[in-house]
């Protein structure tokens, strides 16, 4: 039996948690400050989130803007108040000032995480090789996704990207889910499907109002719909 495509949404708060789920995502993404691309969210929106859904929930690690760790002591501290609280998936993704991935920060939070899943988030977009990044990144712990629209400017030009890493799923460097997000649109997931792609994350396309706005549970079944490879509004 085929299993279906993960949709992932970033969520804010409670409301957009409750939108998400009742849209039909699989999977939210929890963050807090979208002016910095996603940071981590304090303990009590990811407990008052857990308690009003049954979705899985990955925990974005990130304490300021730009992909460098900084101070690496604060962000295992926040990843073990998180676990302590029940969070056990999450999203990370350091490099370094060479633009390859920042092995120590990884290494130690992975260890932090103890098994927990996890994705490596944009960054991957940003490294200097990713081809590279994924050979330095094989065998850490709980990995299992990469985040990326193929290109730092979005999927309109990292397709073909895409789809060349979506053809060498399986292969060393490539076991992990291709998780596609980043300027991602209703008319690009057709062509991903075709290609094998499983899994999509969206955050401003779930909210026809903006940053400001909640997200909209209609936006989301638009969405279900689509990576379900359904024609819009379909029974």
């Amino acid at each position: 039996m085929s299993t279906r495509a993960v949709l992932e949404v970033i969520a804010l708060e409670v409301e957009d948690a409750v939108a998400a789920q009742a849209g039909g995502a699989d999977r939210l993404e929890l963050v807090t400050d979208m002016a910095a691309d996603g940071l981590t969210p304090p303990l009590r929106t990811f407990a008052g989130i857990r308690a009003a859904v049954d979705i899985a929930l990955r925990v974005m690690l990130r304490l300021r803007d730009g992909f460098a760790a900084g101070d690496v002591e604060p962000l295992l501290c926040a990843a073990h108040g998180l676990r302590a609280a029940g969070a056990d998936e999450f999203v990370l993704g350091f490099l370094g000032r060479d633009g390859g991935p920042d092995l120590d920060a990884l290494e130690r939070l992975a260890a932090e995480l103890d098994g927990c899943r996890w994705t490596f988030h944009r960054a991957i977009d940003h490294s200097a090789d990713r081809a590279r990044l994924r050979k330095q990144l094989a065998g850490l712990p709980g990995l299992d996704a990469y985040l990326t629209a193929g290109s730092p400017a979005g999927v309109d030009d990292g397709m073909p990207t895409l789809l060349a890493e979506a053809a060498r799923r399986g292969e060393p460097g490539h076991t992990q889910r291709l998780l596609v997000g980043g300027g991602l649109r209703l008319d690009h997931v057709p062509r991903l499907l075709a290609a094998g792609v499983d899994a999509f994350h969206i955050g401003g396309a779930a909210r026809p109002g903006g940053w400001s706005a909640p997200v909209s549970a209609e936006a989301v079944r638009e969405w279900r719909r689509a990576v379900d490879g359904r024609p819009p509004h379909s029974v």
